[in-house]
Formats: C-alpha cells, structure tokens, sequence
C-alpha cells in the first residue's frame, strides 16, 4: 500500500478506535463493531439493551440504493435519536418492538442470510445490532476491501466436520465472505479460516449438522486473530 493510503487508513482507525473523554459523533468517534452469532445477539437484546427497542430501515440499503428494507436494531438513546428521522422509520409496520420480537427478528433474518454486528455509538455503549448482507453493508466493504478495521471477527469460527459434510454446497452461497469453498475431487467444502469471520450464518443452511461455532481462542493458530 502506498505510504499515503498507510496515513489515511491510520488516521481513520485511530479516530474509529480512539476512547476520547469526548466523542464527536459526527466524526463516527468510537464507532466501532464487531461480527456476532444469532446466539449472542439474542442475550444482549434479551439481557443488556436499554429500551425502547426499534427496528429501523437498513442504513446502509437505503443511503447506497433507496431501499426500504426494515432490518437494523436499535436500542437506548440512538433509538430515541432515530424515532426523529422519519427517512429510517417504516410507516407500513410497527418499529417499537419488545424484547422477545427483537430475538425473533434475529432469529429470522439470521435464518435468511443476514450477518449480525453490534455496534459501539460510541465506545463503551453499544446501541445497535445490524443485520445485513454484502455487497451492501458498508462496514463488510470497508473491512474486506481496504482493510479498515472498523469492524472485528467474532469470537467464534467455523469448525467443519468432514465426516458430516455430505457436498450440498447449500453453505457455499450462504457464507457472506466467501470463506466456504466446495472441492469437486473431495465431493466436499473446505473453509478459508482467514476469511472466516464467525457469523455461524451457514449453520442455517447446513442439514447434515456439518458446521458448529468454537470459540476462537480454541482454534489453533486463530486465537486473537480478529
């Protein structure tokens, strides 16, 4: 990378990253994220989000495309904050919502391909979890493809038991990051585990209860990789 590239991309992580006594949210201080499983999501919506809980328009969807689609979960103070942006509000379903809907939500636009995040705004309070999909989500973009570290790996990774694994291939498309690859030779996948980033999203797709979440630290030669 070129030495200007190196200064932008440590000028924006040092602000994304940066712990200040006081954030300007303007300049996205503190803003930083982090890849979830639906399991995780569900015990912080069930557990640690201060409500009321709203489910907004994706953000990212709307700004890149003009579309509505009503996925993104907020809690706390942003959500206050969002309740007076009518462009993020849907008008044709509720967007207050308990605690139990919000775990349903999850659940279901997990079952749909859908990637969890929880986001810090800013650090340490986390008010959102996202559920999108690449190539629309701009935290996926940013991470993949400049390398900003907006946004870290899960906990977790994928573990792949062969034995199981019948080559469906219904995991491959169902992977966001492009970590699943099928093997023709094999009649099997293989995982890219420096792609994985631990969503367990494929699980969904897997009816052979080939694929299972470890914790990262577990995983030899992975552990503190994010």
């Amino acid at each position: 990378m070129p030495i200007i590239g190196k200064i932008l991309r440590w000028s924006v992580e040092r602000m994304i990253h940066g712990a200040v006594k006081h954030p300007n949210p303007i300049r996205a201080d503190g803003h930083i994220g982090q890849v979830i499983p639906m399991e995780d999501a569900q015990i912080i919506l069930s557990k640690l989000a201060a409500e009321p809980i709203v489910e907004t328009y994706c953000m990212c969807r709307k700004k890149q495309q003009g579309i509505n689609y009503q996925c993104c979960i907020n809690f706390g103070v942003l959500s206050e904050v969002l309740e007076k942006l009518p462009r993020f509000i849907p008008k044709e379903r509720v967007h207050r919502i308990s605690r139990e809907e919000a775990m349903e939500r999850i659940e279901q636009h997990n079952k749909n391909g859908l990637v969890s995040t929880v986001w810090y705004q800013p650090y340490p309070y986390i008010n959102a979890i996202c559920n999108c999909e690449s190539p629309e989500y701009g935290a996926f973009r940013l991470r993949n493809y400049y390398d900003l570290m907006i946004m870290s790996k899960a906990e977790y990774i994928i573990d792949l038991d062969q034995n199981k694994c019948q080559g469906c291939k219904a995991c491959v498309s169902m992977c966001q990051w492009n970590a699943i690859c099928y093997i023709p030779s094999l009649k099997r996948v293989i995982i890219d585990y420096n792609k994985c980033f631990g969503c367990g999203v494929c699980r969904h797709a897997c009816k052979h209860d080939a694929l299972k979440l470890i914790p990262r630290q577990e995983f030899h030669g992975f552990d503190g990789h994010f």
